[in-house]
């Protein structure tokens, strides 16, 4: 007879490094929030102290770009964080995260992209 993954330890392994792989996806998260962050505040601070002709919405929407990859981030560790016999509970707080989290980045995604197509339309370069 078969032991049950229960029985034989294996769920509990791979609960385990569900749960480490969530940590690791919420910490890249976290970090990319940091690396967006530090780099908000040198380019405002150059564009502050400096003759740099960085608009500051570009500024802005640079920053927009990091938050919309760490909120993608965020979303799959709370995808993993169900991804192992999921209770009910734990399913809807999922959605309502999920449609949260994928409205933000609708909205700075559009926004993103209505920036870039007013600046080439002024005949500025991306960056």
């Amino acid at each position: 007879m078969m032991m049950s993954p229960v029985e034989s330890g294996v769920e509990e392994w791979v609960l385990n490094i569900v749960l480490w792989l969530k940590l690791g996806v919420e910490t890249l998260g976290a970090l990319v929030i940091g690396v967006g962050i530090l780099t908000l505040g040198l380019r405002y601070l150059r564009r502050c102290f400096s003759s740099s002709h960085d608009d500051y919405n570009q500024v802005r929407l640079s920053f927009a770009r990091f938050l919309a990859l760490a909120l993608e981030l965020q979303l799959a560790a709370d995808i993993l964080s169900t991804a192992v016999a999921p209770s009910w509970d734990q399913i809807g707080k999922l959605g309502a995260i999920a449609v949260l989290r994928t409205a933000l980045n609708y909205f700075l995604g559009r926004e993103i992209r209505e920036a870039e197509a007013a600046r080439q339309s002024r005949g500025r370069p991306a960056g």
